[in-house]
């Protein structure tokens, strides 16, 4: 790879050993992935719960958190995905204590270190939106996808350990969605039925996400233009989360919707590829696999994204005046700012009125979901989330998707309607 001076003074350890080690680090993952260099990058987004990091990782974390301020504070500005506690409410929801000890100390060692704790996977729509061109170096899927695909941006999918190097040194290594050659499109997708509510834009990213092959396939996405308004955020993050979840995919263009897809032609080198359609029978066909028979039910989870501010108020008003049945738990997941904000409105309180738990900081499937549902009792759940019903299955949970609104209309039934 070809280095910078500056870059060769970090390699020569001029900067401190710590950031020596991380760019020694990134240099491998730029030959293993043949990157000619290094790109500058804005930001870093590091995915940071414990059930990620395990007991190994906040050592090490501590130990770097230990060295001179010089060789580790991070020198762009770095965020954090959604961390494994609420500290404020983790008593509510049965949560294990030494799980919560280990978030206070990886919170700990990631501020020593200059980190801010965004502890959000929505920050495109709290703080430091990214912006069409900008080079950035992201952890969390939906962030990727997000900043990719509606905002232009450019990313890689950067794991934990690369993306607190990327903070260390400022550049990450130019491949993939670095470079033009891989944001061309490569499939193409004919949507026949417009999705009607967050559940089905969900649906329809596993849908398409199911047919992508490999991590490089950029699907091309047809026929949402004029069909009514614009997505909205919220609509895009739902279909983007999906896509990503069941897909491993990390840019999509959607035609008359992305910057990068003004029409169809745009998209592609060449003539455009048959499309695939999909029409209404195909998503009545995803959701059906997520309806499992008999009503009965635990828990209902609006997380995975986290909630913006919008999904929040959408909540209370369906919920208002009403109240969660006895057996059955509401829990909704939300970042610290939207907290913030719907307590200011009285979002919250009317949420929690009726019985709802309301978690900040936090997404559920990061708070080792398996023990937090056997220390609970929680197997059925039910969830709006097309990126948590593929996730969830695998902590021992039975998956139910359905709309925000059938969702309340069952937690205030005490099961499925």
């Amino acid at each position: 790879m070809r280095l910078t001076d500056h870059e060769k003074s970090i390699q020569a350890g001029e900067h401190g050993a710590a950031r020596q080690r991380a760019l020694a680090q990134q240099i491998e993952i730029g030959r293993f992935f043949d990157a000619e260099d290094f790109v500058e990058v804005a930001q870093a987004h590091i995915m940071a719960d414990t059930e990620s990091l395990g007991e190994a990782g906040v050592a090490f974390m501590e130990e770097l958190a230990q060295l001179p301020e010089a060789e580790t504070r991070v020198v762009i500005p770095t965020i954090t995905d959604p961390r494994g506690a609420d500290f404020n409410a983790y008593g509510r929801i049965n949560h294990d204590a030494a799980y919560v000890e280990l978030e206070r100390r990886a919170d700990k060692a990631f501020r020593a270190l200059g980190i801010l704790m965004t502890d959000t996977c929505i920050n495109y729509q709290t703080m430091m939106p990214p912006v069409i061109g900008e080079h950035l170096a992201m952890g969390d899927t939906g962030v990727v996808i997000y900043s990719n695909s509606v905002q232009g941006a450019r990313t890689n999918y950067e794991g934990g350990p690369s993306a607190l190097a990327a903070a260390m040194t400022g550049r990450t290594p130019r491949y993939g969605f670095h470079l033009d050659q891989h944001r061309r499109g490569t499939a193409r997708f004919e949507v026949r039925h417009r999705p009607g509510d967050w559940s089905e834009w969900g649906a329809l990213g596993g849908m398409i996400g199911r047919q992508m092959g490999s991590y490089f396939q950029v699907p091309v996405i047809d026929g949402i233009q004029g069909s009514g308004p614009a997505p909205t955020s919220d609509d895009l993050k739902h279909f983007g989360a999906a896509l990503a979840s069941f897909g491993s995919t990390a840019l999509f263009h959607m035609v008359g919707v992305t910057p990068e897809a003004p029409d169809l032609e745009t998209c592609f080198d060449g003539a455009p590829p048959d499309p695939v359609s999909l029409g209404k029978a195909d998503f009545d066909a995803f959701l059906s696999e997520y309806a499992i028979e008999g009503d009965g039910l635990d828990v209902v989870v609006f997380a995975a994204p986290q909630l913006s501010l919008l999904e929040l108020e959408k909540a209370a008003n369906l919920i208002k005046g009403r109240r969660v049945a006895d057996g059955v738990a509401l829990v909704i997941a939300t970042n610290p700012e939207n907290k913030n904000a719907a307590d200011r409105m009285g979002l919250t309180a009317t949420l929690e009125e009726a019985g709802a738990v309301v978690l900040e900081g936090v997404c559920f499937y990061q708070m080792h979901a398996r023990e937090l549902g056997e220390a609970n009792g929680w197997t059925r759940l039910m969830t709006n989330s097309a990126k948590l019903s593929n996730i969830i299955g695998g902590y021992g949970y039975e998956p139910v998707l359905a709309d925000m609104a059938r969702c309340v209309d069952s937690a205030v039934a005490g099961r499925i309607v």
